[in-house]
């Protein structure tokens, strides 16, 4: 691998923090005077490093942190406080219960979260002296105090060691609760021979392998509201999504002295969210990037590390990306709230397997009466809306983005008096960097739809491939029948089988397949009768993998689509019925663990069509697992909501008769 390009990205940042640095009296200047009423306090951090030629790094320090902390902000709030004790409340009552009750009693307990109740506070106008000063000091004291810091660059701690914080989290002394709980924990590396000594990754990977092995990372998407990030101590419960357990290793890292920081695709490609994961340097600059609490590992150059389709990732920094800014308000007045203040940069290339560096919309594909000067942004799909991700330049020839990986759904629009107008029907860019676009066709069509989510990207359906439907006259099931083995995974809510023999039995069952926890949500056996479902005496292995009751084998014949079996083990689970006599099976029904995005019979659903905006092709009330929509134009986008239940949707094109996801 070439050296010089797996340290692009760490060069790139030194000199975008060497440019800002020739610009540092102007912008000192400038930040002093937004602080108003609190100008004293950060005076005070100057004039205590500018004394004397021992402090002169810690002054510049100084200067770098109040430079770039005119657009960092946080939330306060007694809500904000009590919604934040999901996390620790989560870890104290692990195993006992699970994020979503923990999640619903605090929805019940305390009034409905809004963010725009809270209040928001500027760091420049609110923040102390001695904060900045003890947070300055630590931080110099891991620098200076660890073997590794002899690698790490002046401009690199400023930009990846030295900040006070990540995001918008509440103000936290957190640099000193974190070294004196995980700093022995390297004493053996320090105290060795090895030359690792002097590698941050090799102190980060120690840390790791001592989290892996003695704690565990609670991972779930759950929480009781749309947070800010959880702050410092909050992280400490390594309870939450990716960003929470990001937050949490970076807090981790930096208040040992191990430079990183938060890379971020804003949102998936194909998903309605965004991902996180913490990058880091070793001696020799190279990348390394580390997912939840996994290994860390080696950043290839334009690979695909972070397995997820995305159209731009950005890394994180403290100080503000002033070329970005510069570079778009000189083409456009108002910017969208995303890029108003950039504090990241772009590292797209870094993970795109699919790259251009340059990325063209010819005039042609863009809308009647566009605008031919000013600033566009490439937009990726959540539910029913787009959110910016890229922003390039308009003029009369069409759209330039740079930097951008191929394999998404986006559209380009423009942002006027805080609306986003759009500029062009969606379209998929392909891996060759051809387009695929969806624009309403004159010809229709019929079609058959079986979920509202993108079930194909769930891991149940193809956990049940090779899981077998058996009849025995032994409850042992020492000798036994096969009655229908599974060799797809399910597409559909109910997917109906006949029975592969005629002999009777009185116990029949559904045994997993080899490591698929025997993950299954509903097994419906049927007689004679196609439409009167068999009963019996649940039999089956019990004990679930969350060790808390809610996924054991009786799920699997409870009637409900949305309860499941994840058994305790990875192989060996099974789930079944005694009949009480010997009858015949004729067909069998069974749903995989699921999301609950398949159709469900009862809930009210509605198609709509994107013609420009989405267009409601009707409402119905499902009767089956499925349901059909007739005249509706060909090669259209196409979204189904729930109005009964579940928030989740995602856009599809319907080819071939099939939904395909995108």
């Amino acid at each position: 691998m070439n050296t010089t390009k797996t340290t692009l990205t760490l060069l790139f940042s030194i000199f975008f923090i060497s440019c800002i640095q020739q610009d540092s009296a102007y912008f000192l200047k400038h930040a002093l005077k937004q602080a108003e009423n609190n100008r004293k306090e950060l005076e005070k951090v100057l004039n205590r490093y500018n004394k004397t030629p021992e402090d002169s790094l810690k002054y510049k320090a100084a200067c770098f942190l109040i430079e770039n902390m005119s657009s960092h902000y946080f939330f306060e709030g007694k809500l904000l406080d009590q919604y934040t004790s999901f996390y620790t409340i989560l870890r104290n009552t692990e195993g006992s219960s699970n994020p979503a009750q923990i999640a619903d009693s605090i929805r019940n307990l305390y009034p409905p979260f809004n963010i725009r109740n809270l209040q928001i506070k500027y760091d420049i106008k609110t923040i102390d002296s001695a904060f900045i000063c003890k947070n300055i000091d630590h931080a110099f004291k891991v620098w200076k105090e660890q073997p590794w810091g002899k690698s790490v660059s002046f401009n690199t701690f400023l930009q990846y060691i030295l900040p006070y914080r990540i995001d918008n989290e509440k103000l936290t002394e957190w640099r000193e609760v974190y070294y004196n709980k995980f700093n022995h924990l390297l004493d053996s590396l320090r105290s060795s021979n090895s030359q690792d000594k002097g590698n941050p990754v090799a102190a980060a990977k120690v840390l790791t392998k001592y989290l892996q092995d003695s704690t565990h990372t609670y991972f779930t998407t759950y929480a009781p509201a749309s947070l800010p990030h959880i702050g410092a101590l909050a992280a400490l419960q390594q309870c939450g999504s990716c960003r929470e357990i990001s937050d949490f290793l970076v807090y981790l890292y930096r208040s040992l002295g191990i430079p990183c920081a938060v890379d971020n695709m804003p949102i998936r490609a194909n998903d309605n969210v965004g991902h996180s994961w913490v990058v880091l340097w070793d001696s020799q600059g190279k990348e390394y990037c580390q997912e939840y609490m996994d290994d860390i590992q080696p950043i290839e150059e334009n690979g695909n590390r972070i397995a997820s389709t995305k159209t731009k990732v950005y890394r994180k920094t403290f100080s503000l990306n002033r070329q970005m800014e510069k570079s778009m308000t000189e083409l456009e007045k108002e910017i969208h709230p995303f890029f108003k203040h950039p504090h990241f940069i772009d590292v797209t290339y870094q993970y795109a397997p699919n790259y251009k560096q340059y990325f063209f919309i010819p005039d042609s594909l863009l809308y009647p009466n566009h605008p031919t000067s000013g600033i566009a942004y490439l937009c990726n799909a959540v539910q029913l809306s787009w959110s910016p991700v890229a922003w390039g330049q308009v003029d009369d020839q069409g759209i330039v983005f740079q930097s951008i990986e191929c394999g998404g759904l986006v559209r380009a629009a423009t942002w006027i008096k805080g609306q986003q107008i759009f500029l062009t029907d969606p379209f998929m860019i392909n891996s060759d960097g051809t387009l695929d676009i969806f624009n309403k066709h004159e010809k229709k069509c019929t079609i058959n739809l079986y979920a509202k989510y993108n079930t194909q990207d769930e891991p149940f359906g193809a956990l049940m491939i090779g899981g077998v439907f058996q009849g025995s006259n032994d409850i042992h099931f020492n000798k036994s029948d096969t009655l229908y083995i599974i060799k797809e995974a399910p597409v559909r809510l109910n997917t109906v089988v006949k029975a592969q023999t005629s002999r009777k039995y009185q116990y029949v069952r559904y045994y997993g397949p080899q490591n698929s926890y025997c993950n299954i949500a509903e097994a419906v056996f049927f007689g004679k009768s196609a439409s009167i479902p068999l009963k019996g005496k649940i039999i089956g292995t019990p004990g679930c993998k969350e060790n808390d009751g809610s996924h054991e084998y009786t799920n699997v014949f409870d009637g409900k689509s949305w309860t499941s079996f994840n058994y305790k083990n990875s192989s060996g689970g099974w789930a079944g019925l005694d009949l009480e006599e010997p009858k015949q099976i004729t067909h069998i029904s069974y749903t995989p663990r699921n999301r609950d995005n398949y159709i469900r019979p009862g809930d009210v659903y509605e198609l709509l069509y994107c013609d420009k905006n989405w267009i409601s092709a009707g409402l119905q009330t499902a009767t089956s697992d499925s349901l059909t929509y007739n005249n509706i134009p060909q090669n259209t986008l196409l979204i189904l909501k729930n109005h009964t239940r579940g928030q989740q949707i995602r856009p599809f094109v319907y080819k071939e008769g099939k939904q395909i996801w995108l």
